[in-house]
């Protein structure tokens, strides 16, 4: 039989020091303070306790073991991503099922698939993986960048793609950075100075900058070509044309708002020319063709357009309307001398092929209300690749024909799934301040409505993220035996453009924390479910939004699964990569009412003693510099000594893990596994292996 709940004495005795802040005339207690040093020796021992709790409690769940052999079954099977070319080669990554990481492949035309790089080999235990990679324009050289344990750090490899040797430049220590070809004699890449201890921020390690590399030099004579005591800026990209004419730079200070430069690198020594500067708006070059420059835009435009301008007058007084702001939010690419307008209606995807003379030419049939995405190829290709899915679809492949329109499936999985069994619905339900919010529910078809159903309501809300149907391997498991998955577009994302960004940032985010209780409320109306049977699941910023959404409604959720969430919003912003969010919340140092707003939501703050908390299984990963991992090790403490209850608080620390890309499969399978065993087991229910589980998988 299961654990039935845990006692305080069951927990580590953590161990609370006596540090206090003082913001605007507050005293802020921080009695975990000593849990931000990650890599101490009594942080260590702290996790080695922790994690032995966890693994005690999962071990007596009768079937856990069941749930992770069904989710290795239903995850054995081949994905694959869309083609691209690079010379005279079409590459394409291949999982063939159980995979720790997709394997790139490459063929000639007419010629056999050959292995071209296995990340499953850049580690014994498939930790290490591939973040990037990008060719010269002719094919024959290429850059890949790679991650240890999860880490934003990483280094970059260079390749020479015809024999497949590896040349001597090898780029040590890279962070947020793309990879841009100039020619084949070098490349860019961006990165920061590396920190001499701890995760927190210094001035220097705060700045990023866009180096030039030439192959055959040393990493140390690498140029700055942007940033640094001149320009300061948080995160600086730089990406080539793909004419190969200019070298566009985007640089920020936030995840929102960027200026836009170029430099002709035709030229020698050419003037990197500002296109925007300050932060209000985002921008960035789609396409460079005839000597214009096409430019997709939210300058007097919140929900996006594309405009055209000379390249030799680049900036907005010059600029020419090409395809005009709608009433939903545009993404857009490009490929065979086309523009593809990508638009998010309700969340769902919608895609129009253009010409460069802002012509709509066609609008591309979609299977069914889904997310869509690629639609990027060179300028001389006659077709380009699109993914099509969404909770009922699986991911595939078409191969979409420019000149006639028609789409094609190129790759279709086959998976233990029959979509004929299964719904999705969207329904619009309204938000405290009147607010009609969109949510996708999928289940079962037939599902009685009798509150029982064991739910999971998922939710992210901020940084312009929008959250569009997408495939999951995992709650396949989950909707098998009776769950039903819902996920409302809750303010901060952008499935409505900047207005519906903004509304959930600084002084509105209360708003994200009332539009996802809002949807619970709604589900246990409509008795979809009830509280019971009611988990709320988020990460990063969505692990927030758990946290924040169970501190203040408790008794609404029976389990509470928050990933990698930011649980202190006083200190946030002193942490790693942490300043760059303060578009979407602002800091405690900006002013008293700032600080005031901050603390009232704050989840690490909110703990109050007395009260029963949900079910709650915490998740970080020990590499984790992007959100660090301090932020759920104080949550987690404060939540196991305030319990007042047996609903047990636990933390799951995964090792060689960081903030989720790059896991590798058999860490995932293992993950969710216990995910699923702790929301079935803590609402009262087991876990019925399906007698379909053991038959031939399915093609949808």
């Amino acid at each position: 039989m299961a654990q039935k709940g845990i006692s305080k004495d069951q927990y580590p005795q953590t161990k609370t020091v006596n540090q206090q802040d003082t913001l605007f005339g507050t005293t802020v207690n921080d009695p975990y303070r000593w849990l931000e040093n990650d890599r101490s020796e009594e942080t260590a021992q702290w996790v080695k306790e922790e994690n032995k709790v966890t693994d005690a409690y999962l071990a007596t769940i009768p079937f856990r073991n069941a749930i992770k052999e069904r989710l290795t079954q239903v995850w054995n099977y081949e994905k694959y991503s869309a083609p691209f070319k690079e010379g005279s080669y079409t590459y394409f990554f291949k999982n063939s099922g159980l995979q720790n990481q997709a394997v790139l492949y490459r063929q000639k035309e007419n010629g056999q698939p050959e292995v071209f790089l296995d990340p499953n080999k850049f580690s014994a235990d498939g930790t290490t993986s591939l973040t990037g990679i990008d060719f010269t324009k002719d094919g024959s050289l290429c850059a890949y960048s790679i991650s240890e344990g999860g880490s934003d750090w990483g280094k970059m490899i260079i390749l020479n793609a015809t024999t497949q040797k590896q040349l001597d430049d090898t780029i040590q220590n890279v962070k947020f950075s793309g990879i841009a070809w100039r020619g084949n004699d070098g490349f860019y890449y961006s990165t920061y100075d590396v920190p001499k201890e701890g995760n927190q921020l210094s001035a220097k390690t705060d700045q990023h900058k866009l180096y030039y590399h030439k192959l055959n030099t040393p990493q140390s004579s690498d140029v700055v070509i942007f940033g640094g005591e001149k320009t300061p800026r948080r995160y600086i990209g730089g990406y080539v044309t793909e004419d190969q004419k200019y070298l566009v730079i985007t640089a920020a200070n936030a995840t929102y708002g960027n200026e836009l430069y170029i430099q002709d690198i035709t030229q020698q020594n050419a003037q990197i020319v500002p296109v925007v500067t300050g932060f209000e708006t985002e921008q960035s070059v789609l396409y460079s063709a005839n000597n214009k420059l096409y430019i997709l835009t939210n300058l007097k435009a919140p929900n996006r357009k594309i405009v055209v301008t000379d390249a030799a007058t680049p900036t907005p007084d010059h600029w020419k309307d090409l395809i005009p702001e709608t009433k939903f939010p545009l993404t857009a690419s490009t490929g065979g001398d086309k523009i593809f307008a990508q638009y998010i209606k309700d969340a769902v995807s919608q895609v129009y092929q253009y010409g460069l003379d802002g012509r709509q030419e066609k609008v591309i049939d979609m299977p069914g209300l889904g997310s869509a995405g690629g639609f990027s190829a060179k300028k001389e290709e006659k077709e380009v690749y699109y993914s099509f899915s969404s909770y009922v679809y699986p991911p595939t492949i078409f191969k979409y024909d420019i000149a006639t329109g028609k789409s094609t499936v190129f790759k279709k999985p086959v998976v233990q799934f029959d979509p004929s069994q299964y719904e999705s619905k969207q329904v619009f339900y309204t938000s405290k301040d009147g607010t009609k919010i969109p949510m996708i529910i999928t289940h079962k078809k037939g599902i009685e409505l009798n509150g029982k159903n064991p739910t999971i309501l998922y939710g992210y809300g901020g940084f312009n993220i929008s959250l569009t149907p997408a495939f999951s391997t995992a709650n396949i498991v989950f909707m098998e035996n009776g769950g039903v998955y819902a996920v409302p577009n809750i303010r901060g994302g952008g499935e409505y453009g900047d207005k519906w960004h903004d509304a959930g940032t600084k002084l509105h985010k209360q708003n994200v924390f009332d539009d996802f209780i809002a949807a619970a409320e709604f589900l246990i109306k409509d008795k979809i479910t009830s509280p019971q049977y009611l988990a709320i699941s988020g990460g990063s910023n969505g692990g927030l939004l758990v946290g924040a959404c169970m501190t203040q409604r408790p008794e609404l959720f029976r389990v509470a699964l928050p990933a990698v969430g930011v649980m202190d919003m006083l200190r946030y912003h002193k942490f790693t990569a942490g300043a760059g969010w303060a578009y979407d919340y602002g800091t405690a140092d900006d002013n008293a009412e700032m600080f005031h707003y901050l603390i009232k939501y704050s989840p690490v703050h909110n703990i109050k003693p007395g009260v029963c908390y949900p079910s709650t299984m915490v998740t970080t990963g020990d590499h984790d510099d992007r959100v660090v991992p301090a932020h759920s090790f104080k949550f987690a403490a404060a939540l196991q000594a305030a319990q007042s209850c047996r609903h047990p608080v636990v933390i799951r620390i995964e090792t060689k893990a960081g903030h989720g890309a790059g896991k590798p499969t058999a860490m995932i399978i293992e993950e969710v596994a216990d995910r699923f065993s702790f929301v079935f087991n803590e609402m009262g229910l087991t876990y019925k292996k399906p007698q379909a589980a053991a038959q031939p998988a399915k093609a949808f």
